[in-house]
């Protein structure tokens, strides 16, 4: 279903809109994510991280960047084709990481797990399903996460403050969801931030 406001061409045939692909959560799951991050908050004070809000916390299938407006009617039909092929499928927030792991932390992610695989192979699909539509690059490894913080550069020790207090949530469950659609989102960006809305949805299977 698409909301019409997002997809319409406008004046200008080089109107763009910034887009990604992405899984959506449920308030609870969010909320208690969150609730893990204000703890995470308090090992790393002050302005070394980005933190994501509650209302963007979700699954991204792909980053597209800026998408012709034009172009968008045609990128939803591909998007319902490579979705339909695939049942609803039931995922868990797990765990607390970093992006990379070996080498000071800048990335630090709620890991999700689905025990059938079906994620991998519809990442694939979304992925193949958008080339046409985006030079960014296209992602070859998934890791199924939801980022809840992008860090600058940290010291030695504040890094090993931020570790610590991420291990105690290594083996937390945040919840558990059947997710029924993809989202094609829009994002765009201000001084106060990134605000996201929904231009279409695509269900999986029969929805």
């Amino acid at each position: 279903m698409s909301t019409h406001s997002e997809t319409e061409p406008e004046s200008s045939q080089s109107e763009s809109f910034r887009l990604f692909v992405a899984v959506a959560l449920p308030l609870q799951v969010r909320e208690a994510i969150e609730r893990a991050q204000t703890t995470l908050r308090r090992a790393l004070p002050g302005e070394l991280a980005r933190w994501t809000k509650q209302e963007q916390f979700h699954l991204t299938m792909r980053f597209l960047g800026n998408v012709n407006a034009r172009q968008v009617p045609k990128l939803e039909s591909k998007l319902r084709d490579a979705c339909h092929p695939f049942s609803p499928m039931t995922l868990q927030a797990t765990g607390v990481g970093f992006f990379p792991e070996k080498r000071p932390p800048r990335v630090l992610w709620v890991g999700l797990q689905e025990q059938t695989h079906q994620i991998s192979n519809l990442f694939r699909a979304i992925q193949d399903a958008t080339r046409p539509f985006s030079s960014e690059p296209v992602e070859e490894d998934f890791s199924a996460h939801i980022t809840l913080a992008r860090i600058k550069r940290i010291q030695r020790r504040e890094a090993e403050q931020l570790k610590q207090a991420a291990a105690g949530l290594r083996d937390a469950t945040f919840g558990e969801w059947m997710a029924e659609e993809v989202h094609l989102m829009r994002s765009q960006l201000s001084p106060a931030g990134a605000r996201h809305t929904v231009v279409a949805k695509f269900a999986l299977g029969a929805g």
